[in-house]
Formats: C-alpha cells, structure tokens, sequence
C-alpha cells in the first residue's frame, strides 16, 4: 500500500491562498455588482474540459484501492480550480490545470510521486482543515428558576 499524499492538498491550499490575497494589495474600490445568475466558467479555465472522473474512471491504476489518496488528491485539486475560478482568479486556476492534466497524463508517475510520509505535516494538516466552531462557555447558560 503507498504512502498517503499530502503535497497535492498543500499545494490546493497554498495556490488557493495565494490566488485569494494576491490582488488584495493592487485593488481599487470594487464597483458595485449588478446581480446575475451563476457566471460562466472563463475560457483560460476549463475544469469541465478536463473532464477529470472520466479519467480516473478509465484508469485501472488509480481505480486501485491503494491509491485512493491519489484520486482525493486529484479531486482536491480540481475543487481548488473551481474556487480559484469563481473568484476571478483564472490565471492561477490556468495553473492548477496544468498540474491536474500533467499528473492525469501520467498516473503511475503521479502515483510514485506521491510518496510523502511526513506524519507531522499530514496531521497539520487535517488538524487545518477541520473547521473551528466557536467555544460556548457553560457559565453563559439561562438558568431557570425553581418554585
């Protein structure tokens, strides 16, 4: 059984991350947005023409159990493309593209590559992706009152 891999989620977030506060420094007031309906997707990003389940689908190696790390990786990766899409980060979802279709051109390379062991950093980040709720303090509970 192969390694879970961890570098593809990290590098979904650092590109996600990046993608998002980039143009945070160069923006200018934003412009009031008329309300619309979904919006396309933009033309240097084409998740859908990857057509990434069609892939995974056709290849027996990632359909393999031991690879399912691999396939959430790949999956990962296209929802970071349509994030980054959806805020108007076309050029860095361009990017993420480019990794999905060299890692879906080649699976068993992409499956080799994945070979990160690092324990510390996977529990990183699973602990990161667990989302924060607010803490209650139980002081702060309506008492009620007996007769």
């Amino acid at each position: 059984m192969r390694p879970p891999f961890v570098l593809s989620g990290l590098l979904a977030l650092v590109l996600a991350g990046h993608a998002l506060t980039a143009g945070a420094k160069d923006a200018q007031a934003p412009a009031p947005a008329a309300p619309v309906a979904a919006p396309a997707p933009s033309a240097t990003c084409d998740v859908v023409g990857l057509r990434l389940e069609d892939v995974i689908a056709k290849s027996a190696e990632l359909q393999r159990s031991a690879n399912e790390q691999t396939v959430r990786d790949l999956r990962t990766l296209r929802d970071a493309a349509v994030v980054l899409d959806a805020y108007k980060h076309p050029e860095v979802c361009a990017q993420v593209l480019a990794v999905l279709r060299g890692l879906t051109a080649n699976p068993e390379q992409a499956i080799d590559q994945s070979g990160d062991t690092d324990e510390e950093k996977a529990e990183a980040v699973e602990k990161a992706r667990t989302p924060k709720a607010p803490e209650k303090s139980p002081e702060k509970a309506p008492e009620t009152k007996a007769k």
